[in-house]
């Protein structure tokens, strides 16, 4: 066996490449008023890229599992191309103050790059790894988290100085630097792309994927708890994580950018710890009554205890925001071994993509809420009982929906090969 033929090579290290790169996509916080500020459009209106490639994302991964399942190679191209384009493109048209040409570009045409990206190494790192699905997956995911992490510090330096109220010495920064990094991107993605392959025994397996029901999956009483688990899951992290520079700026915290790297980092080590903490567990969705009851506790403390000093609510404030982070990037991570161990792993990234429509409609929703409460109540209090309530309704789902029984949702036998996991 060639040497380079193994796990790391094979699907731990394009992995990371792919995820790293279309995980950058969580920056958008970064440019998004630089966006606005070049085009002559408000914040609000700018919004609506991110939400659009979120939710094009969330589609294109419930569409597209078939294809990811039937040729990685084919669809990590794709992913590949589809990012890379929709990214320079999204420089020429902030270039041509083209809004429309942002939704189409950031939103529909990285979208899909960032849908079919996000399936493509999921399945073939639990093939490779075997019995420990959720640390494969934790592995697969982990680059999505840490993205905004090694990314955040070069997309600052290539947006260069700014005036003291905030704005951009040179604006012209702001699409050059997309063309920028869709030329690094090219690079990742292709070598992910070029090294990623299935265990020998797998590559043309197809049969099965023919046979896949969308219908019965879609009507089964634990797929749908799962889905609305893991909408609720990304509604209340997406609602909290983007108010994140505002709550710190409201409490008068100035250390912003150190808590945006350290929350992001707490995001990653969330969906490695939490998915792999689920291998040692008798049932993963044990793991989301954790990562809910943690955040419900986490707010709890937060608005009974937060006004008591400044250092307290800072100390509370960073505490919560890191948790939920946390829960927000486990919640990701230990989906696909969930779906695995309640209908079988030779349709997970079909199955698995389905549940990511979940994702779709938490990001048209999640900074929505959050916006919406604040504009009615202008209390970020109020806003943090709505999600405190959200992640209880999880929890009741978790525990009375989701049932720990294996679905047998084909008539089939799920069970792979141990053998061939286990390599």
């Amino acid at each position: 066996m060639d040497k380079f033929d193994n796990k790391w090579v094979r699907a731990v290290l394009p992995a990371l490449l792919i995820h790293c790169s279309i995980g950058t996509v969580y920056c958008w916080s970064l440019f998004k008023g630089d966006i606005a500020s070049y085009m002559g459009n408000t914040i609000g209106e700018v919004e609506w890229a991110f939400s659009i490639a979120i939710f094009v994302l969330g589609m294109s991964a419930a569409f597209g599992g078939k294809f990811v399942e039937k040729d990685i190679r084919k669809s990590s191209l794709v992913a590949a191309l589809f990012f890379v384009v929709g990214m320079a493109l999204t420089g020429f048209f902030i270039y041509q103050k083209s809004l429309l040409g942002v939704y189409f570009s950031y939103g529909i045409v990285m979208g899909i790059g960032l849908g079919i990206g996000y399936l493509t190494p999921v399945k073939t790192l639990m093939l490779w790894f075997g019995k420990q699905k959720g640390l494969a997956t934790g592995l697969a995911v982990l680059g999505f988290g840490l993205a905004k992490v090694i990314a955040s510090p070069l997309m600052i330096k290539l947006l260069g100085e700014r005036t003291n109220e905030g704005i951009l010495v040179n604006p012209a920064n702001i699409y050059t630097m997309f063309y920028i990094l869709a030329g690094i991107y090219l690079v990742m993605m292709i070598t992910g792309h070029l090294l990623i392959k299935k265990p020998t025994g797998y590559e043309t397996e197809n049969a099965q994927i023919q046979s896949f029901s969308y219908l019965k999956v879609l009507k089964n009483k634990t797929f749908i708890g799962i889905w609305l688990m893991f909408y609720l899951n990304i509604t209340c992290g997406l609602a909290l994580i983007s108010q994140e520079k505002g709550i710190l700026l409201y409490i008068g915290f100035g250390a912003i950018g150190l808590v945006s790297s350290l929350t992001a980092v707490f995001n990653a080590g969330g969906r490695l710890m939490f998915s792999s903490w689920g291998d040692r567990l008798q049932d993963r969705n044990s793991i989301y009554k954790i990562i809910f009851i943690s955040s419900i506790a986490a707010i709890l403390l937060t608005v009974l205890f937060g006004n008591i000093n400044s250092t307290i609510t800072a100390i509370l404030i960073i505490s919560l925001l890191c948790i939920v982070n946390a829960g927000y990037g486990g919640g990701f991570s230990s989906l696909p071994p969930l779906l695995a161990d309640r209908f079988g792993i030779n349709s997970i990234s079909t199955v698995h993509g389905l549940a990511l429509s979940a994702w779709a409609f938490a990001g048209l929703t999640g900074n929505q809420l959050s916006t919406f409460i604040l504009e009615k109540t202008q209390s970020y209090n109020m806003m943090l009982y709505v999600i405190m309530a959200l992640f209880m309704i999880a929890t009741l789902i978790s525990i009375f929906v989701v049932k720990p029984e294996k679905v047998n949702v084909k008539n089939e036998e799920f069970n792979v090969k141990e053998e061939v996991l286990a390599r």
